[in-house]
């Protein structure tokens, strides 16, 4: 439903970029369980970076951080079940949920600012910072723009996403070789909205 990028695991009151302390950037999911379940996401997390590889500093380490002990267990599981299937540690730790500080705007879907006209566009829409970041339809831009996601489903969908005319054709150009042509079930499972 939401993603909005930030700092969290740490101590440091008030992080930012440039005095992040001893925090991790991090990605906030809002999602809804009818839609897309916790495992899915993991899965999605699992196969969106090397888990082998130690972060060298706090700031870019892996982790997860949980709300509830079923996301704990899940997430533990999952973790045992990447280390069996890498042949090798895994080095994501999996941490409470404490704080999350978001970060600057600048920073906030930050493929789809690379799109001027598209954002444009949407600061029409959403002229509030706060409201262009915690946007359903512009996260699901971002993703789009970066080559994630289901282009069957963009089409079905994209007149509800707020662009003019040009701005989806300019969507579909930018998105043509990058989306797989069904959405990955991983990710999607049946449903594909």
């Amino acid at each position: 439903m939401k993603t909005r990028v930030g700092y969290a695991g740490g101590t440091t009151s008030a992080p930012t970029y440039y005095n992040i302390g001893d925090h991790s950037e991090t990605v906030q999911v809002i999602y809804d369980p009818a839609i897309v379940s916790y495992e899915q996401l993991l899965a999605a997390f699992w196969g969106g970076h090397n888990a082998a590889s130690p972060g060298y500093t706090a700031q870019y380490r892996s982790a997860i951080f949980y709300n509830t002990e079923e996301q704990y267990d899940l997430a533990n599981k999952s973790r045992a079940e990447q280390e069996i299937q890498l042949g090798q540690n895994v080095y994501t730790a999996i941490e409470p949920y404490t704080n999350f500080y978001f970060a600057e705007d600048y920073h906030q879907k930050y493929l789809l600012r690379q799109k001027s006209d598209l954002v444009n566009e949407l600061y029409a829409i959403y002229p509030e910072p706060v409201d262009f970041r915690d946007s359903t339809a512009v996260a699901r831009l971002n993703g789009y723009v970066g080559g994630y996601g289901d282009l069957n489903n963009l089409v079905k969908n994209i007149d509800r996403l707020g662009l003019s005319e040009s701005g989806k054709q300019e969507l579909l150009r930018i998105t043509e070789s990058g989306l797989t042509p069904v959405c990955h079930a991983s990710i999607c499972g049946e449903k594909t909205e």
